[in-house]
């Protein structure tokens, strides 16, 4: 029983390390110097929710959370760019890959280190 244990949650542990190590090809990380030269350009989206969009977020920005982004999907056009962002990076990726694959967007981007990374104009 311990053995099927530690088998379990070495695969978890090597699933999340594979995912931390290999980020999508159709999700582009940018540096925030190359995410303001072109967000204004862009749908930017924030897949933060509500209340922590509400704390503070990039100015222009949409605020469409990842836990209703299935509902909200057709609020975004596959034929422009998207910008991305969370407070970390992390349902970024989730946000990305549903986009991708249900919305069929092809230039998706992402702001690395998410808000927390931020140090440009926000609004409040």
């Amino acid at each position: 029983m311990l053995n099927w244990i530690l088998a379990i949650m070495t695969a978890v542990l090597v699933f999340l390390i594979f995912r931390k190590l290999f980020k999508p090809k159709y999700l582009k990380p940018l540096t925030e110097e190359e995410f303001r030269e072109g967000y204004r350009k862009a749908q930017l989206i924030d897949v933060r929710e509500q209340r922590e969009f509400e704390g503070g977020h990039i100015l222009g920005a949409r605020n469409i959370p990842l836990s209703q982004l299935r509902q909200r999907a057709g609020e975004i056009r596959p034929d422009k760019p998207v910008y991305l962002y969370c407070q970390t990076g992390s349902r970024t990726y989730r946000a990305a890959e549903f986009l991708k694959k249900k919305q069929n967007c092809e230039d998706l981007n992402f702001l690395k280190g998410g808000f927390r990374k931020w140090s440009g104009k926000i609004k409040k």
